[in-house]
């Protein structure tokens, strides 16, 4: 697995030798970032469940400020950091173990980006969702890219956040979130 594109173009990336941790593929990752085109630059970013840490690297190499990435399993973060080091991108990334409640809890919005991956068969993106709103933490024009597998749907609306769009990519589907906007809420008033 190595960078797509950017500042660290062409780094490889530490993988697991086990199949706990399930990197985004290469084709995923460089069909989200051609969707965040516009909205990558001077963010601010979190990779929740981060894995190898691939998403919020590739955001990194690609212009985002910061990065945060969170994961419970101990040999994800050893292999994040290893990554981070490899890019020399810790100074612009903020490691943060422990599951997804603890994460989200830590932190300080707002966030321009959430790249929200957990196990697809968990069921925990109703309760990411519910969090990050709870805790205010998605700026207001922030996007959530949630991937999951294509055969399992998530809702239109979910904890105040709008799926904006979706995308299929084989047995991988992306769906981005967004707060809706003060016109998309007019229209579905005057509906």
């Amino acid at each position: 697995m190595r960078i797509i594109s950017g500042e660290y173009r062409g780094r490889k990336l530490l993988t697991p030798e086990n199949q706990d941790i399930r990197p985004t593929s290469d084709k995923v990752r460089e069909a989200v970032f051609n969707i965040l085109m516009n909205d990558i630059y001077g963010a601010v970013c979190l990779d929740l469940f981060a894995g190898t840490g691939g998403l919020g690297i590739e955001a990194l190499s690609r212009g985002a400020d910061r990065c945060y990435f969170g994961d419970s399993s101990r040999e994800a973060i050893r292999i994040v950091r290893a990554n981070l080091r490899t890019c020399g991108a810790e100074d612009r990334a903020e490691v943060v173990p422990g599951d997804y409640r603890k994460v989200l809890g830590r932190l300080k919005g707002p966030l321009d980006i959430v790249f929200l991956d957990p196990p697809y068969r968990a069921g925990l993106y109703a309760s990411c969702l519910e969090l990050i709103d709870s805790l205010d933490l998605l700026a207001p024009d922030g996007i959530i890219v949630a991937e999951r597998e294509t055969r399992v749907t998530l809702p239109d609306e979910a904890a105040g956040f709008m799926k904006v769009k979706t995308r299929r990519y084989g047995k991988t589907s992306i769906d981005l979130y967004r707060r809706p906007s003060a016109s998309d809420e007019k229209e579905e008033a005057e509906a």
